[in-house]
């Protein structure tokens, strides 16, 4: 059975797998459901309509599954989905989707929200992702696994930031980050390949390798065009598979808007005094728990 502490506010909606422990002064909304092992310090809010899934850590006064700050924002039902094994520390807030854009805030697992740091609606978080302390995530922003964005880094909205990637503290990102390669200052500019990042992936020396050579040909050596560069590493790489990768993500974002490869394709014309109507949302999972549970109130 769960363990939840009796100054504890839980919804009678909300469903506690077996195993999760509420400490004192949280406050649980209707539509959550929280998996199994997970455990809430004392002063947790999760605000509703919110997936939780095994053995995560909420520290006290962190607040998820809010509503999104967002105006365009009509109260429709939207979600926040979380996996395994995530830490939520200390005054971090993580919103809901917008009907508007996709109706879903979705984390993946094993990842680090450093205290005060801030996910907000729309956006996707991959596996293994670091997010330190005040990092600010605007709308619709998504970070692949294992990438690691430093203290007080700024995302603009409809942001990739790529596999293994690192953002540098104070950052100010207003276009892709492309995997692999570590960006910095204002605007943020990649400085290097995040050979750290790929060592502790254990990618092969080679892959490495290649993965330098391209760093340096693309943001080093001038003469050639960027699109020509990549025609030429394709050829060269062709049996690389994050040689590609890395082609990819910078012709996406070519296509974009302003190097954003997400916002060509958002719902709604941010010049319009008028919106998109909402994209339809998807119910909320509702399967049984294998183990016992504790359907709050019923």
């Amino acid at each position: 059975m769960p363990t939840v502490h009796p100054t504890s506010i839980i919804d009678p909606s909300a469903w506690l797998d077996e195993g999760v422990t509420i400490g004192p002064y949280c406050v649980i909304g209707p539509n959550v459901r929280i998996g199994s092992g997970t455990l809430l310090h004392n002063h947790v809010t999760i605000q509703r309509d919110s997936e939780i899934g095994r053995d995560n850590v909420l520290y006290p006064y962190a607040v998820v599954g809010g509503d999104p700050q967002d105006k365009k924002y009509r109260n429709e039902q939207t979600l926040l989905r979380m996996g395994d094994r995530n830490q939520v520390r200390e005054m971090a807030t993580i919103h809901r989707g917008t009907g508007n854009g996709g109706g879903v805030t979705s984390i993946g697992s094993d990842n680090l929200f450093m205290a005060t740091a801030h996910v907000a609606h729309d956006c996707r978080i991959g596996d293994g992702v670091i997010i330190a302390n005040a990092v600010m995530l605007a709308g619709h922003v998504h970070i692949e696994d294992y990438a690691n964005i430093g203290g007080g880094a700024g995302l603009h909205h409809f942001v990739t930031v790529g596999t293994c990637a690192f953002v540098g503290g104070m950052a100010r990102v207003p276009q892709d980050v492309p995997p692999y390669m570590l960006v910095e200052g204002s605007p943020a500019k990649p400085r290097k390949l995040n050979e750290v990042a790929l060592t502790r992936r254990g990618l092969t020396a080679e892959t490495i390798e290649a993965l330098k050579d391209a760093y340096k040909r693309l943001y080093r050596d001038n003469g050639a065009a960027i699109s020509d560069k990549i025609v030429d590493l394709r050829r060269q790489y062709a049996a690389i598979s994050e040689i590609c990768r890395l082609c990819d993500s910078l012709e996406a974002s070519a296509r974009g808007v302003h190097g954003r490869a997400l916002e060509s394709f958002r719902a709604d014309n941010k010049r319009s005094s008028t919106t998109a109507s909402p994209r339809p949302v998807m119910p909320m999972v509702t399967t049984t728990s294998t183990g016992s549970a504790m359907p709050v109130g019923r």
